[in-house]
């Protein structure tokens, strides 16, 4: 098990126009929609999410019970998947948790990237039922093939102060060199400890990617530190496929997760340019374009 930290990148070079689309679509989408206590806003929230995606030339069509919207490229796979959920919990708008997340998913879908598909999971908040379904689909004839899974789970907080970073408990805080919130974490566990190394050096070498630091480390570490497994990576995770979850760290960095006040205007649209950036030099990577 190691973290490595990504040499930081000049902000400056972060395209302003991505920062202003970005804050546009979290906008748009942060507004309370639990799947089952603010249903009608949930199903809005999946239509708008699948007529931006159709709108991008993807094939689009609602997944499964819990209704995960998926948006395929043309040609045929193996595709890699960029995900991120679009439930929120009750009464919450969800900025951060996770428009921040579905604003830089869109923005990746615009670029058209030859092999790169997208889903929006639903019911992440209910113990990550909707890609817990979808991976269960992924086994059947008719799912797509996946060969590699990033899943976005907040992106959007920062805080530079000195001591704004917390540890999840079962890792040892020498191991997070860094104690200012303003910086991409990347856990890739088990088959997904190579995707989050490859990431990592992608940010050290493209110019207006945010700091990263990377976990690779075997799945069993979930059995010390838990809150390393509470996003949409973990059903990948626990069926041996290679995924990585980006996040800002939800509740080690950011006071407003999970609350009221979790609304854009507490957000770092530049810093979620950044990230855009990164996962566009990630994807290009895959095809050499």
């Amino acid at each position: 098990m190691w973290i490595r930290q990504a040499i930081p990148t000049r902000r400056a070079a972060v395209r302003r126009d991505d920062a202003k689309w970005l804050r546009e679509r979290v906008v748009d989408l942060a507004t309370p929609r639990h799947a089952l206590a603010e249903a009608a806003a949930n199903r809005r929230t999946a239509d708008i999410l699948g007529q931006l995606l159709s709108d991008y030339g993807y094939r689009v069509r609602l997944q499964g019970r819990h209704r995960n919207v998926v948006a395929l490229p043309d040609g045929p796979g193996p595709y890699t998947l960029v995900a991120a959920h679009y439930d929120s919990v009750p009464r919450t708008p969800g900025a951060d948790d996770n428009a921040s997340a579905l604003a830089v998913l869109l923005g990746a879908a615009k670029r058209n990237l030859p092999g790169v598909a997208f889903v929006c999971f639903n019911r992440e908040e209910d113990g990550m039922l909707g890609s817990a379904d979808f991976v269960d689909w992924l086994a059947t004839p008719e799912a797509p093939p996946i060969d590699a899974v990033h899943v976005l789970e907040m992106v959007g907080y920062t805080d530079p102060r000195p001591g704004a970073q917390r540890v999840p408990a079962g890792i040892p805080h020498w191991m997070v060199p860094r104690d200012r919130g303003d910086f991409v974490a990347l856990v890739g566990l088990g088959a997904g400890h190579r995707l989050a190394r490859q990431v990592r050096r992608t940010a050290e070498n493209t110019l207006g990617a945010p700091p990263v630091l990377s976990l690779q480390a075997p799945a069993a570490l979930l059995g010390w530190a838990p809150d390393l497994g509470r996003s949409d990576h973990l059903p990948f995770v626990q069926r041996g496929r290679p995924a990585v979850m980006w996040t800002d760290t939800a509740e080690f960095r950011t006071p407003h997760y999970h609350r009221l006040t979790d609304a854009p205007d507490t957000l770092d649209y530049e810093f979620m340019a950044s990230v855009l950036t990164l996962l566009d030099a990630t994807l290009r990577q895959r095809e050499g374009v």
